[in-house]
Formats: structure tokens, sequence, C-alpha cells
């Protein structure tokens, strides 16, 4: 390779780094594999790296009685690629339509662009192997820090703030419900993509009436101090749901109404959109920009 091919490689790497950094909306055309050609590329999101103040999901306990739950200051070190709504029912009937997916609870006749509803932890995880498997690239769920990344101010998660009698546990279960009691609307059926708008990173109809499924196992944790752990039980039977609130639901439940809700009021609806890892040309340029001082990040793991 001569030194001009090298110093084109290297402003090319260079430009694509800046462009990782930024909030770009995308529509990229992924790599064809198998039926891939059927399945029209994701819109997507890329939300440049940031901290936020993150509170930690699960149930927290002190001296054996409920509290709120600590809040961290979490450094996101790398771009987020997103897709810009949650994944459709038309989207998700050509999972079906494969074999890979088994079909939602919805009825025959709902419309192809509404969101995707009616659908457990292990659908959305099924939608998302096989969407890798024909895009030739990887997409997972988000997890919950992730999403509150991507939420921005849409962002809500657990509303109790730990209000109660502090010598009464029942008593502060019953704030608990009493927050998120009277957090919107009746329940209504799933909007238009759109319905609820953008937020201010682009990223559509967060927070609305079709709670979120992300990565992440409900925890119970045992509290000594203000945040030093004593002991945490983790259970991914139980993932956390994102949304107007946050949910804990039972991995295999599709209607959060029906009593899989582990803990706290019920989403109305549950769907879900997914990430998409960095590829081989995005992660060259993650670590060009290392090698070269431009700005950007190393790709999360």
């Amino acid at each position: 390779m001569n030194t001009t091919s090298i110093l084109l490689s290297g402003a090319a790497a260079a430009a694509m780094a800046a462009a990782l950094a930024g909030g770009l909306v995308l529509a990229v055309p992924e790599r064809p594999a198998g039926d891939a050609a059927a399945v029209p590329p994701a819109e997507t999101v890329r939300i440049a790296p940031g901290t936020l103040l993150f509170p930690e999901p699960g149930a927290f306990l002190r001296d054996g009685r409920p509290v709120a739950q600590p809040r961290r200051s979490l450094r996101l070190a790398a771009p987020l690629e997103i897709m810009r709504h949650q994944v459709s029912v038309g989207a998700y009937r050509r999972c079906v339509a494969a074999g890979a997916c088994s079909p939602a609870d919805l009825p025959r006749d709902a419309a192809p662009d509404l969101p995707v509803t009616g659908v457990s932890h292990i659908d959305a995880e099924a939608y998302a192997a096989w969407y890798s498997r024909q895009t030739g690239r990887t997409w997972r769920l988000p997890s919950a820090a992730e999403w509150a990344h991507a939420a921005g101010t849409r962002f809500v998660g657990d509303l109790w703030d730990g209000a109660g009698d502090a010598d009464n546990p029942a008593s502060a279960w019953l704030a608990r419900y009493r927050a998120e009691g009277t957090t919107g609307a009746p329940a209504a059926p799933p909007q238009p993509r759109g319905r609820f708008g953008a937020n201010e990173k682009g990223v559509v109809d967060l927070a609305g009436n079709v709670w979120e499924w992300t990565s992440t196992c409900y925890r119970r944790v045992t509290l000594v101090g203000e945040a030093e752990t004593r002991a945490t039980l983790e259970n991914c039977g139980v993932r956390i749901a994102e949304g107007r609130h946050r949910a804990y639901m039972s991995r295999f439940i599709r209607d959060g109404k029906s009593g899989g809700c582990a803990v706290g009021t019920p989403p109305e609806h549950l769907g879900f959109r997914l990430v998409r890892e960095p590829g081989p040309l995005a992660r060259f340029a993650l670590l060009w920009g290392r090698l070269t001082g431009a700005q950007a990040e190393e790709p999360a793991v």
C-alpha cells in the first residue's frame, strides 16, 4: 500500500470517527444475508456518549425495610445506535412468517405500522436473533441504562421516592402504588407511529403507552450504608421494562395487565426496540480515533 492510500484511509477513518460521536438519524442499508432483501433497514438514531444520574433498578432494603433506589452517576463511554421507532407489527410478522418468532398476541387486523405489542421478553430476544441473522449485524435489546440514556428527558424510572412510614413497610409499598397509579391517562390501544412525538435526541414514542423490554435483570439488594451492598440476589426470570414508569415483568409475560408484573403497577402494553452493535468498520474508526487523538470512544461491551 502506498503513502497516498494510507492517508486516504486515515481521512476516511477520521471522518467515520467524527460521525460516530454525533447524534445522527441514520437509515443504513444492511448487508444482505439469506432473505434479507425482504427486510427493510431500520432507521436508527446514533446518540453521543454521555453521563447520566441513573436510579438503580430493583428492590432495595435497609434493615429489612424497602427504600428508594440509590442513584449513581453512570458514564456510557461509547456511541449508542438505537432504533428510532419501536419494532412494528409488520416487521415482527416477517419474523413469524420465517418461523423464527412466535405470533404476537394481537388482533389479526392489527395495522402493520403499529408498534408490535403482546410480546414477551423471550419473543423480543427471538426477533433480535432473527433480525441479526437477516442483516448480518448484531442487534440486541438495550440495557435499562442505555434505554435511559436514549430516553433523555423522557426517562422516568421508578416513581416511588421512598415516601411512607419508615417503621411500617406496608406503608412504603402503598406509597409506591399510589405514585405509580397516578401516572397518566386510562389504558388505550397502541397508537400509530409518532403519536407521542420524538424526544430531544430524535427517538420516537418513548414513554407513551407501550413499555419497552430491556436486557436488565431484576435485583434484590440489601444496603448497609447509602450505597454499599451486603447481599444481592439477581433474578433474570424477571426483566426491566421502561416506559411511562419502570416495571418489573416476568420475562415470559406478554400482557402486563395479566398479573405478570412482579412489582408495582403493570404497563399498558409491552413492546420493544433494539440497539445495533458497532460493525467492523465502526470499531476500526473508533480505534483509529484513539490512535490519532480524534474524539471517538471505545465500543460498548
